[in-house]
């Protein structure tokens, strides 16, 4: 590079602590953009206060410290970020300590006196959180901030799309009347807050869910502060979305619930911290529990709320700690209908003004910037005929993104905001809307084009797409509006990979995997009759193999029926020495439990069918191959994060149940060829129908839950792992099943038989989801209703800002996309994967 030709910005010129954080920023583009993971790279490794060794520049701490403005950075990181910065764009090794002693220098004539000592803490008895009883750091607690950091930045940029943001106010309401504060201000706002509850009030596209996100990273702040580890009582701010909590279901068992779904924690952790209230839950999005219109008082928000009233401190004679965002109109139905937060303060957000609105237009389109001449056009609408129309239609952070957007595109600012000025205001702002939403897909398509895989994407085929995945939700929430209990991610908002199969058409999609799956397992049988030598023999073994091959395969086809198949699990980054380890814990559990399986079958079967060196020698390899397999897979897994074998068994019993009838029919082939007798033979069945069901719950307990090591996954993670888990399944039961083929067979025709077998298997029993939703969506791409690179168009509608990552799952940009994307959508033919609910 050659970036160092020119002079780096110079810290001395910054006025305060907001203009030198400011300056750090303008570093890190004139250095070039280097990403998060590679400041962290340059960054180095420091020591912790404990002497552990860390990382100087974690990804979360930087994308922090880059955010605020009102704290001036810690010397060592300021000295880290610099040298990162430097390293990066080659600037020369021997100038880097001058530009550091003048960051130096600049820090230290800001710092001032040095901040005074944090007060002690409070005894236990007059905790006012209602945390008292906690004693020592709680791993679970510091893992749950860990990435709750994470999602709550991942999230702040897919809403912004960097760092910029219109200056939100609102107005807290207390005894003394209205008081005026800033988005900047709201952790100090809420911590001076005696009930510690707070509703958070604003119109559609007012920032209420930037808001949320900035409390909770306020709120963490201290966490920060302390390298991750949250402190003795302090609670951990958890962002929930309102739209996945179902009518009836206690709040408590719910919130225990989402963090285990969506951070990974073990169910008993997750129970325990919202037992000890180390938890508070900001619940994002009440008004989107009901569907809209709404024909009668919102149901499923008053149920929310009569919950939330009965969510109490430890004590049980004080309210809980909550956060609650809600739209204006729909708190105001709640109002009506009797339904409050109990003893919470409300905070109202404001549109944005006419000098706010400037400041961003002047922030995004700073002097030089091709857009810059556009903002003498968007004043001039707002000061025209028409002002009062404009400045409704533009006067929230999500109208005003809509219209920067569509500028930037090449749009004419005059045009995008022109309406009659004897038109009502209202009026004229809704049918500004309508222009800014309509030209919101085309203006994204034209700014993010597609970079890759072929040609790029039309506009009309993005509307297309989105629309069907729009009206997919529309009728995901009218399938969670019924009696039953939905599965996880089937809201009016998630849009979760293994549930988009619907859109094909549920009927259609349903039938062609249960014959596909149908046809695996009938194969996987064939496979194992013809490689046992079961058709060759007439012994009183075969109607038993008969019937064991016929359960597993209604057991398989049942599998397939599921109405919702399940794709769980976070993503493994471990390193490769604990790999390594795992590995050779696993061989040193499985090798003797493998011998000794082999033993118990040569007797068994009298020593007629195999001698005792193929008992060991068999029984060691099968038990090191499968001992092998589950602890490269369990080394993720550390103390808590494990399943329980209840946990496992409760998770999926009728996979068990199949399982453990392969395993019988393993078992049952050397005892067949042995002419075994009704004792030795119902031992032996039943024995390696408890070995399988045992080795299910191992697996299960291994591919379950998630890695301390992980970052959050991807909405794709848990799909991708879905047929790899499969496999797994399947090559393990393959394993066992050629050392039974090679009694009858040739070691290559046993190979083939036992391969065959393996993959038809974990296909057919293992990957149900994988498969339904594979078939679904090549029939929706069939039907023109996706694009066959479904993945690919998700990854790049999230780049182009029309959707956006959130935890596990995608989301549209915003709920007013969604909803106009099928406002005037007419559905035919087939009901698009859902049937009423009744």
């Amino acid at each position: 590079m050659t970036a160092h030709r020119l002079r780096p910005p110079d810290p001395a010129e910054a006025g305060g602590t907001a203009e030198f954080v400011r300056t750090l920023a303008l570093l890190r583009q004139w250095a070039g953009e280097p990403s998060l993971s590679r400041l962290r790279a340059l960054g180095g490794q420091t020591t912790a206060s404990d002497g552990t060794t860390v990382d100087a520049l974690p990804k979360s701490t930087t994308s922090y410290v880059l955010r605020q403005s009102d704290r001036l950075p810690r010397w060592d990181f300021v000295r880290a970020f610099v040298t990162a910065c430097l390293r990066y764009c080659d600037y020369p090794a021997e100038l880097i300590p001058e530009q550091l002693e003048r960051w130096r220098a600049a820090r230290t004539a800001l710092a001032g006196p040095p901040e005074p000592p944090e007060p002690p803490q409070p005894p236990v008895a007059a905790d006012p959180l209602g945390t008292a009883g906690v004693r020592g750091p709680d791993p679970a607690a510091e893992l749950l901030a860990r990435r709750v950091l994470r999602e709550e930045d991942r999230a702040r940029k897919g809403l912004l799309g960097g760092y910029t943001i219109a200056s939100l106010s609102f107005s807290g309401y207390d005894g003394d009347g209205e008081a005026e504060h800033d988005l900047l201000s709201i952790g100090r706002y809420f911590g001076g807050l005696r009930s510690r509850r707070l509703l958070v009030v604003g119109e559609s596209g007012a920032g209420k869910t930037v808001l949320a996100i900035e409390l909770v990273l306020h709120l963490l702040e201290p966490v920060l502060a302390a390298g991750g580890r949250p402190g003795q009582g302090q609670q951990v701010p958890v962002r929930l979305n309102a739209a996945r909590w179902t009518l009836g279901r206690p709040f408590e068992a719910w919130l225990a619930e989402q963090l285990a779904q969506d951070f990974g924690l073990a169910a008993e952790d997750a129970q325990r911290l919202v037992r000890d209230r180390r938890v508070l839950p900001v619940v994002d999005g009440l008004d989107e529990l009901d569907p809209e219109p709404s024909a009668g008082p919102p149901r499923r928000a008053i149920g929310l709320l009569a919950e939330l009233n009965r969510y109490s401190d430890l004590s049980g004679r004080r309210p809980g700690t909550v956060v609650v965002t809600c739209r204006a109109d729909r708190h105001a139905q709640l109002r009506e209908a009797g339904a409050v937060l109990d003893n919470a303060a409300r905070i109202h957000l404001h549109n944005l003004t006419g000098r706010q609105i400037g400041a961003y237009l002047r922030a995004r389109w700073p002097d030089g910037h091709p857009c810059a001449p556009h903002r003498d056009a968007v004043h001039a609408a707002l000061s025209g005929p028409a002002a009062k129309a404009v400045h409704l239609a533009v006067a929230t952070p999500w109208r005003l993104l809509l219209t920067v957007t569509a500028v930037e595109s090449g749009a004419d600012p005059a045009e995008l905001l022109r309406t009659d000025p004897g038109l009502d205001p209202a009026d004229g702002a809704a049918t500004i809307a309508r222009r800014l939403l309509k030209a919101y897909v085309p203006a994204a398509t034209v700014l993010t084009p597609r970079a890759a895989h072929g040609t790029p994407y039309q506009p009309d085929q993005v509307r297309s797409w989105l629309v069907h995945l729009a009206g997919h939700l529309r009728r995901q929430a009218a399938y969670g509006a019924g009696p039953d209990r939905p599965p996880p991610g089937l809201t009016a908002i998630d849009i979760v990979p293994h549930l988009l199969w619907p859109i094909g058409g549920r009927r259609l999609v349903r039938v062609l995997h249960c014959l596909g799956c149908a046809v695996f397992a009938v194969i996987a049988m064939l496979a194992f009759w013809a490689g046992s030598g079961a058709g060759g023999s007439g012994g009183p073994a075969d109607p038993l193999t008969l019937a064991l091959m016929a359960g597993w395969v209604v057991i398989a086809i049942g599998l397939s029926l599921s109405p919702w198949p399940s794709a769980a699990g976070g993503r493994s980054e471990v390193p490769r020495r604990r790999r390594v380890i795992g590995a050779a814990l696993g061989a040193l559990a499985g090798l003797p439990a493998g011998v000794f399986g082999g033993l118990a079958g040569l007797v068994l079967t009298g020593g007629r069918v195999f001698g005792p060196v193929f008992a060991v020698a068999a029984g060691g390899a099968g038990g090191l191959a499968l001992g092998v397999v589950i602890g490269l897979t369990a080394a993720g897994r550390r103390g808590a994060e494990r399943m329980t074998v209840s946990e496992a068994i409760r998770a999926e019993p009728l996979t068990l149940l199949g399982f453990g009838l392969c395993g019988a029919l393993t078992g049952s082939a050397p005892l067949r060829l042995a002419h075994a007798g009704p004792l030795p033979l119902a031992v032996g069945v039943a024995g390696a129908f408890v070995l399988a069901c045992a080795l299910g719950i191992a697996f299960k307990i291994a591919t379950g839950g998630w890695s301390k090591d992980t970052e959050l996954a991807h909405p794709r993670e848990a799909l991708h792992r879905n047929p790899v888990i499969g496999l797994a399944f399947g090559l393990t039961g393959g394993v066992a099943a050629l050392l039974v083929f090679v009694m009858t067979h040739d070691v290559v025709e046993s190979l083939v038989y036992a391969l065959i077998g393996g993959v038809t298997f974990g296909l057919a029993f293992g990957a149900v989801a994988w498969a339904r939703t594979m078939i679904g969506l090549v029939v929706a791409a069939t039907r023109g209703l996706l694009p066959l690179r479904l993945w690919a168009f998700l990854d790049w509608a999230c780049e182009a800002r029309l959707l956006r990552v959130s935890g596990a799952t995608y989301q549209f940009r915003h709920r007013e996309f969604q909803d106009f994307l099928t406002s005037s959508d007419d559905d035919g033919g087939d009901d698009g994967g859902f049937s009423p609910p009744r």
